[in-house]
C-alpha cells in the first residue's frame, strides 16, 4: 500500500496554535487517571465533541504511538496537535497538557532541595508506599493486556529476573532487544493485516511535511542518542559533575540522561522509573527518598507522568539552578517522543500493516511487564516498606484503586496524610 503524498492543501485542516493550547491547557488540567484515561479525555474532547479526526484515523494513531517508546498519551496529543495547526500546534498541544503538572512538580522538588521545607517524614513515606501500590496495579493491568499467553508470561518473568541479575541501563536495553528479536521470530508471522479504512482516514492523515522530512527527524533523534553521551563524555574530561548553577557540564549531562530515559522506555509513564532511578540516584544528583516521593507525588497531578521529570531535576539544586535543571529535564525528556512521532507519522499507514512490526511490539509489551514487576521490587518496594504498617497501608491503597475504584489523586493524597498522622501520633 503506497502512502499518500502528504501535502494537499484540504486534507489538512489548519486551527490556530492558540486555539489548540486553549484545548490542551483544559485536558491538562484535568486529565486524571494515567495514559489510559488521558486517551479516553482525549477521544471524548477532540473526536466526539470537536471532531478533529475520526474514529478510524484515532485508532490508528494511539496504535502508532503505543507503537514507539515514549509517553504515549502525550505522543497522541503532540501528533493531533500537529494534525491540526501544523508545527506550531504540536508545541501548544505538549506545553497545554505537560505544563500544569510540571509547574506542580517543580514546586514540589524545590522544596526538596531546599531542605525539605513543608515535607514532614510521615509525609514523604506515605508518598512512597502509595508508589508501591500505584506500580503494583500498573503490573497488574499491563500483565493482564499484555501478557496474555504462556509464552508471553514466561517472557514478562525472564525479562524480570535478568533485570533485578544485571540492573541498570545496559541491562534493560538488553531485555528489550532481546523481547524484540524473539517476538519478531515467534509472533511476527503471518499475512499482512488489512484493515478496513473508513471514509475519511486517509485526510485525517495527511501532513503538512513530506515522509523525506519525517525520516530526517528520526535521523536527528538517532543523532542525538548517539552525540549526547559523547559530548557529555568529552565535556567532562578534567571537569565535575557537581549540581550548581555555574558548571556547564552538568546541564549536558541532565539533558543526556533525561532524554536517553525517554527514547528508550516502552510501555509508558510507569516505565520510565527503572531508567530514571538509574540515573539520577547512584549518580547522588537526587536522594533515594525525594526520588520515591517525587514519584508518589507524581500520581496525584493530572497530565502526563513524565513530567516527574520537572520534579528530579528541581530536586537536583536549590533556587533558580533547580528551575533551571527542571526546564532541562522536562524538554530532554520529553523530545525523543516528539521527534519519534514526528517522524513516523507519514510512514505508519504503511508499516502498521506488517506482521512483523506487531510482533516485535507484542515482544517488547510483555518484557515491558517484566521490567515495572522488577522495580516494583526495587527499588520501591525495598525502599518504602519498613514494617507491617507499611506493608499494610500499601496494601489499603492497592485495594482502594484494583477493587474499589477510588480516583488516583485521592488515593495519593489520603495515603500521604495517613502517614503523616501516623508519625504524628508515633511522635507524640
Amino acid at each position: 500500500m503506497s502512502i499518500p503524498a502528504a501535502t494537499p492543501p484540504r486534507a489538512f485542516s489548519s486551527s490556530s496554535p492558540w486555539a489548540v493550547l486553549w484545548v490542551f491547557l483544559r485536558l491538562g488540567l484535568t486529565s486524571f487517571g494515567g495514559p489510559v484515561a488521558h486517551l479516553g479525555y482525549f477521544r471524548d474532547e477532540l473526536v466526539v465533541r470537536r471532531r478533529w479526526l475520526d474514529e478510524q484515523s484515532y485508532a490508528d494513531l494511539v496504535a502508532l504511538c503505543q507503537f514507539l517508546p515514549g509517553p504515549a498519551s502525550s505522543q497522541v496529543g503532540m501528533a493531533l496537535g500537529l494534525m491540526r495547526g501544523g508545527w506550531l500546534g504540536a508545541l501548544a498541544a505538549w506545553v497545554g497538557f505537560t505544563l500544569p503538572s510540571a509547574l506542580v512538580l517543580a514546586a514540589l522538588g524545590l522544596g526538596f532541595s531546599s531542605g525539605g521545607a513543608g515535607w514532614p517524614a510521615g509525609l514523604v513515606q506515605g508518598l512512597k508506599v502509595v508508589a508501591v501500590a500505584v506500580v503494583a496495579q500498573a503490573v497488574w493491568g499491563m500483565a493482564r493486556s499484555l501478557c496474555t499467553s504462556p509464552g508471553r508470561v514466561a517472557l514478562m518473568g525472564a525479562a524480570c529476573a535478568i533485570t533485578l541479575w544485571q540492573p541498570g541501563v545496559a541491562g534493560q536495553m538488553g531485555v528489550m532487544l532481546g523481547a524484540a528479536l524473539l517476538g519478531w521470530w515467534a509472533w511476527g508471522r503471518g499475512p499482512a493485516a488489512q484493515p478496513a479504512m473508513a471514509a475519511g482516514v486517509a485526510d485525517a492523515w495527511a501532513l503538512p511535511y513530506s515522509r523525506r522530512a519525517g525520516l530526517a527527524l528520526l535521523a536527528v533523534f538517532a543523532a542525538l542518542l548517539v552525540a549526547l553521551p559523547w559530548w557529555v563524555q568529552a565535556s567532562a574530561a578534567g571537569a565535575t559533575t557537581a549540581t550548581n548553577a555555574a558548571n556547564p557540564v552538568i546541564g549536558w549531562a541532565v539533558v543526556d540522561a533525561f532524554y536517553r530515559a525517554g527514547a528508550l522506555v516502552f510501555g509508558g509513564g510507569h516505565v520510565v522509573l527503572p531508567l530514571l532511578q538509574s540515573a539520577v540516584v547512584p549518580s547522588g544528583w537526587v536522594a533515594g527518598d525525594a526520588f520515591l516521593a517525587g514519584y508518589g507525588a507524581a500520581q496525584a497531578v493530572p497530565g502526563p507522568l513524565f513530567t516527574f521529570a520537572a520534579f528530579l531535576g528541581a530536586a537536583m539544586a536549590p533556587g533558580w539552578a533547580g528551575a533551571g535543571f527542571a526546564l532541562l529535564a522536562t524538554v530532554g525528556i520529553f523530545l525523543p517522543a516528539f521527534l519519534l512521532v514526528a517522524g513516523a507519522l507519514p510512514w505508519w499507514a504503511q508499516l502498521r500493516q506488517r506482521a512483523g512490526a506487531r510482533g516485535v511490539l507484542a515482544g517488547v509489551n510483555a518484557a515491558v511487564v517484566g521490567l515495572l514487576l522488577a522495580a516494583l521490587w526495587h527499588p520501591v518496594a525495598s525502599s518504602a516498606l519498613h514494617g507491617p504498617a507499611d506493608a499494610a497501608l500499601a496494601a489499603l491503597a492497592l485495594a482502594a484503586l484494583l477493587w474499589w475504584r477510588v480516583p488516583p489523586w485521592a488515593v495519593v493524597l489520603a495515603t500521604a496524610l495517613a502517614g503523616w498522622g501516623w508519625q504524628a501520633v508515633a511522635v507524640g
